[in-house]
């Protein structure tokens, strides 16, 4: 019997190396034909840290050496929200593909920016929301999609959690994106956008910490038949964090924490039911967005068929649209 030639492995280098890299470096590694060959930071000894944790080859102090290293064939960029389009254009620009940390870029002209580069230089893009592509989702858009419970008739959809403020810190620096809604408000607001499209009206509050950065979002989206989306997002308090879609014959609600792998409850003709994905507890979940895009860099595609440039573009629109209501500029 011969035996099938062994895959050559796709290079991946990581820019940013704070804890999101940790636990995609760690879903990586796991990856057979994905190999973690380059990391880079501001400093070279967290550099060498990471690089020798995770068994990466290379270890750079620059983000622009990482990108001048002709072995590089994928990028994930996990540094502030502020600096994603740099970081990404200088990597397309070298004909890197990049898996772009959500969210893509500070607003909607960053996004067009971005995506029009890799269009011009033929190379793949895509943003890494994580969750779409995680099998507890996908079964839940599956049902959504197939009606099986009929037509949605309302979502609730919150994240939130609480963390001292510290202006060190880069969820509180606005200057870096810091706040509830591009970090965690992007969730709930995905969570809509996914299943029921764009809406036809947007009311926003939120409350802000002294320097300007916002602490919590309400949102309602509206839809047509009085649809309504209620969703939340603050560094201020726990709440549960899930994801219920209400239908007509039923109601599926992603439980605590809908964004990451976990259970879908369906609560249907008078009885409840749990599924259980049987998700591995060592794996943090990007695992899947990673497989899915050495995927495409494998067929040659420049774009996702699943997080496409139009959903991206739509997401940071909706981003975009919450901060003019809430007056919160960057």
């Amino acid at each position: 019997m011969t035996q099938k030639p062994q895959q050559k492995k796709i290079k991946w280098g990581i820019i940013g190396l704070g804890g999101i890299a940790h636990k995609f470096a760690n879903d990586l590694i796991t990856i057979e034909d994905a190999e973690l060959y380059a990391v880079a930071s501001r400093s070279q000894e967290k550099a060498d840290e990471f690089a020798q944790q995770y068994g990466a080859t290379k270890a750079y102090a620059s983000y622009e050496d990482l990108a001048n290293d002709p072995n590089i064939e994928a990028v994930y960029i996990a540094t502030p929200h502020a600096l994603h389009k740099d970081n990404a254009l200088m990597c397309l620009e070298k004909d890197i593909a990049v898996l772009g940390e959500k969210p893509f870029a500070m607003n909607a002209q960053e996004v067009d920016e971005m995506i029009a580069k890799a269009k011009e230089k033929n190379v793949l893009l895509m943003e890494a929301l994580w969750t779409y592509f995680l099998p507890h989702y996908q079964y839940v858009l599956k049902e959504l999609e197939n009606k099986t419970y009929g037509n949605i008739l309302k979502i609730e959809s919150d994240f939130g959690f609480t963390m001292p403020y510290d202006t060190d810190k880069r969820l509180f620096n606005k200057s870096m994106g810091g706040g509830s809604l591009l970090d965690i408000g992007i969730y709930p607001i995905f969570s809509s956008l996914s299943t029921l499209g764009m809406p036809n009206s947007i009311e926003a509050k939120a409350d802000f910490f002294e320097n300007g950065t916002d602490s919590s979002c309400d949102m309602i989206f509206s839809y047509d038949n009085d649809i309504k989306s209620y969703l939340k997002s603050t560094i201020k308090e726990v709440t549960p964090t899930e994801a219920i879609f209400y239908c007509e014959n039923g109601t599926i609600k992603i439980n605590r924490e809908f964004h990451i792998p976990t259970t879908v409850t369906i609560i249907a003709n008078g009885e409840q039911r749990t599924i259980d994905f049987g998700y591995n507890p060592d794996i943090f979940g990007y695992r899947y967005e990673a497989v899915h895009f050495n995927q495409l860099l494998r067929a040659g595609k420049t774009e996702s068929d699943i997080m496409t440039f139009d959903f991206s573009k739509k997401l940071i629109k909706l981003l975009d649209d919450v901060r003019e209501i809430i007056n919160l500029e960057y």
